[in-house]
């Protein structure tokens, strides 16, 4: 036998706690009325108590309690084989690790904001693989589709800036090295989340949106920074802080192009949203539209499971509770 909630059984020790405080009781009351009056006079007051149905009363209240705390513990035996099915998406996350994520319109820095993000989605994920692409000027894959999403939330801590050598933002790589996430060749169940804020330095993208495309791959957009845009920040080898600027000397500020990452995401089926506006993108698509899309099995396994017994230990706790009422302590007395 087990049980599939113990952390129960520790009522047992309250069970034995009260029946410490019955036997107490007991002895306390017989004490108290031995120096209320003498034996013969207690023995005329008292000959209608009947002092064994009263322990008895006692005892099967004890009982009760304790197949109650044994049945709370949902006791377990026998088990059957089933058959547990696991679906869900493939879904790829490609993030920008580009210069510009250092910018602080969103706090504490756009990067900052974006893994945030990514890990609310990670966590209200059920039974999907996620996958992590970083790009900047170019695109690796990070971390194949994985089920084991601590292992996923480790690689995302471990993204900053520097992970890709070559500076800039190329879209059509991001997509490109997405796509190739992807194992085998069905063309359904695939979901490529694009988070970047700002504008496309390559001349590929559309090619790359159209392969996409034709791989069975849905893209949502997700832009992150604020419309008017933010200056990027540098700092130089004392650690001073200052900003990118142009060959004439004004302040450079990184801003979205919307109109390119909604027509990306309309080309593929998918949506656009924007982390900075107060909502949660991520979540709001995964619930609305990821949660209605086709799942695939991405596992299935034979578990074993116990079969619940909880309900005989109830009905004798039930039956003992019963017995405890009708039971009375008084004697009949005859006249």
């Amino acid at each position: 036998m087990r049980f599939g909630d113990p952390g129960y059984l520790w009522l047992l020790l309250a069970v034995a706690a009260v029946g410490i405080f019955f036997m107490w009781a007991f002895k306390a009351k017989q004490k108290a009325l031995e120096a209320f009056a003498d034996r013969v006079v207690l023995e005329h007051l008292v000959k209608s108590v009947d002092f064994r149905a009263r322990k008895i009363r006692a005892a099967l209240f004890l009982s009760a309690l304790f197949f109650l705390a044994v049945a709370l513990g949902q006791p377990q035996w026998g088990y059957q084989w089933k058959d547990v099915k696991r679906k869900g998406l493939d879904i790829v996350v490609a993030l920008d690790l580009s210069k510009s994520m250092m910018a602080e319109d969103i706090k504490p820095t756009r990067l900052e904001g974006a893994k945030r993000e990514i890990k609310s989605l990670i966590n209200i994920m059920k039974g999907d693989r996620i996958a992590l692409v970083a790009f900047a000027g170019s695109a690796f894959l990070e971390c194949p589709l994985t089920l084991d999403y601590g292992t996923a939330k480790l690689f995302l801590d471990n993204l900053d800036v520097n992970t890709i050598p070559l500076g800039g933002t190329n879209l059509g790589e991001a997509i490109k090295a997405g796509t190739e996430a992807f194992e085998g060749h069905e063309k359904k169940h695939r979901v490529l989340i694009l988070i970047t804020d700002g504008e496309d330095h390559g001349d590929t993208v559309m090619h790359e949106v159209e392969e996409a495309k034709n791989r069975g791959v849905v893209i949502f957009t997700i832009g992150i920074g604020k419309q008017e845009g933010a200056p990027i920040p540098v700092f130089d080898e004392d650690g001073r802080k200052g900003f990118i600027k142009d060959k004439d000397g004004n302040i450079v500020l990184s801003k979205l192009d919307p109109v390119l990452l909604q027509k990306i995401a309309l080309m593929t089926g998918g949506k656009k949203g924007t982390i900075g506006t107060g909502s949660f993108p991520l979540e709001e698509i995964y619930k609305d539209e990821l949660s209605k899309m086709e799942k695939k099995e991405l596992e299935s396994s034979r578990q074993k499971r116990y079969e619940s017994r909880f309900q005989w230990p109830l009905f004798v706790s039930i039956l003992l509770y019963v017995i405890e009422a009708v039971i009375g302590e008084r004697k009949r007395v005859k006249p």
